[in-house]
């Protein structure tokens, strides 16, 4: 597809679901794939093994959105060891969804803390090496929700729209090192967050996507290689919509 030989890659929440998705797709392309978890070591070290069984080159390191300084000293010492970082892709989060009225103080804060902070943190530190490269490209991955809102996910909501403005900036700030800053905004994907909802929220979600149905990990992880390609070099500052028609 896109070939990424030489490249080193940083996954964040790169064990399950659409992060683990991406980090084959990043791998099957040439890439060297760090496959960042916080809990799932085990998951992280099943991707790792898939990676490496079909040939590829991985290995996973223990990474926590949740702390700001402690995000950046793994990004940097990562980026140390292998004398580059080319490619950053913020996939960490949480939903910790509840009608505005229910929501707590901490659940926001752990919400901001974890989707917004901990992706900052991540860009941040990959900028610092990316400017000496004068290359490099940063994806983070946003939400459907984030251009729209949806009831009982405001913090979610917010934390991913705010992911949108970070894009924008960023990418102005460092266009001029020839790295690109870009957002993926996943509609209805079939992932183990998905899977939670009932059959009633499932049909609910369907209604509203023309292709009727949902999207796979995979179909995002491709996106994901394309923007951290060379054939992406001219794509910077965008909001990539891959959500069937759900939001046009």
């Amino acid at each position: 597809m896109f070939d990424l030989s030489g490249k080193f890659a940083l996954v964040t929440g790169g064990s399950r679901g659409i992060g683990a998705a991406t980090a084959l797709s990043l791998a099957a392309q040439g890439a060297h794939v760090a496959v960042g978890y916080l809990r799932g070591e085990e998951a992280a070290a099943e991707v790792v093994s898939k990676i490496e069984i079909a040939g590829g080159s991985a290995e996973k390191i223990k990474i926590d959105a949740g702390e700001f300084a402690g995000t950046e000293k793994v990004v940097a010492e990562l980026a140390k060891k292998f004398g580059q970082l080319d490619i950053l892709v913020v996939s960490a989060g949480i939903a910790l969804d509840g009608l505005t009225l229910r929501l707590s103080e901490d659940d926001l804060d752990k919400t901001i803390l974890i989707n917004l902070k901990g992706a900052i943190a991540a860009a941040k530190a990959a900028t610092k090496v990316m400017m000496k490269k004068r290359v490099g490209r940063i994806i983070f991955i946003s939400s459907v929700v984030g251009e729209t809102g949806n009831a009982g996910q405001l913090a979610y909501s917010a934390s991913k729209a705010g992911l949108l403005g970070v894009t924008k900036t960023l990418a102005r700030e460092f266009a001029t090192r020839n790295i690109t800053v870009n957002a993926v905004t996943p509609g209805y994907i079939a992932t183990d967050m998905t899977a939670a909802l009932n059959d009633n929220q499932q049909k609910a979600m369907l209604s509203g996507v023309p292709l009727n149905r949902a999207g796979t990990p995979d179909e995002i992880g491709a996106t994901i290689s394309f923007l951290a390609s060379d054939e992406a070099a001219y794509i910077t500052g965008q909001a990539i919509r891959v959500n069937g028609g759900m939001y046009m």
